[in-house]
């Protein structure tokens, strides 16, 4: 019996050993998986930033021509209208022939300008949103590979109590305190191995 029991703590021993050097691994893995994720995410979120400065900046330039515009029309400034008309921005000008469309001089329920009108749309503006939107997801991936990653430094830790029980086992002198040190590494190490085996896995060469 005394035999079986050094037998099954040799065993666990050596497994426990693998076990932990495998999460170890695993641990640093994921820890570089978190370290990409994060970069990549960084680089989103400064390229939503880029293309919402430049819809503010474009929603400016909008903003001052109409401006300048509508002064001269309110004013039938026919000559002066028609230069600041043909500085309008592609993107801005279905907004102000819709918005002229509803004739806002006349009519008091006419939107108060054409930023109000659904045609007023800017690419870099739904650009910015897009990338928000990525730049999220990809922030989730960061906290679940940070969630990964110290699952398996858990690991590290369960498996290092296996062994401690599995090396005290050897050196107690009581046969039962020995086959219940053992009884304990073993029950540490399947349930930390059985909670590994269904941990997703990262792998380099």
């Amino acid at each position: 019996m005394t035999d079986r029991v050094e037998v099954v703590a040799t065993v666990l021993l050596a497994c426990a050993a693998v076990g932990t050097a495998w999460s170890s691994y695993q641990a640093t893995r994921w820890n570089g998986e978190q370290a990409n994720a994060s970069s990549r995410t960084n680089a989103i979120r400064i390229d939503a930033a880029r293309a919402q400065g430049l819809a503010e900046a474009q929603t400016q330039v909008d903003v001052a021509t109409f401006t300048q515009w509508v002064d001269a029309y309110a004013r039938r400034e026919t000559e002066l209208a028609d230069f600041y008309f043909k500085r309008f921005r592609a993107e801005f000008k279905p907004a102000v022939d819709a918005w002229l469309a509803t004739k806002p001089l006349k009519n008091q329920n006419a939107p108060l300008t054409p930023f109000a009108m659904p045609q007023y749309k800017l690419a870099a503006s739904a650009e910015a949103e897009q990338l928000d939107a990525e730049a999220e997801v990809s922030s989730a991936t960061v906290r679940r590979n940070i969630q990964r990653a110290s699952n398996y430094v858990l690991a590290v830790v369960l498996f290092a109590v296996s062994l401690f029980f599995a090396g005290m086992s050897t050196r107690l002198g009581d046969a039962r305190l020995r086959r219940v040190a053992v009884a304990l590494g073993c029950a540490v190490f399947l349930g930390t191995a059985i909670w590994i085996a269904t941990s997703p896995v990262s792998v380099a060469i």
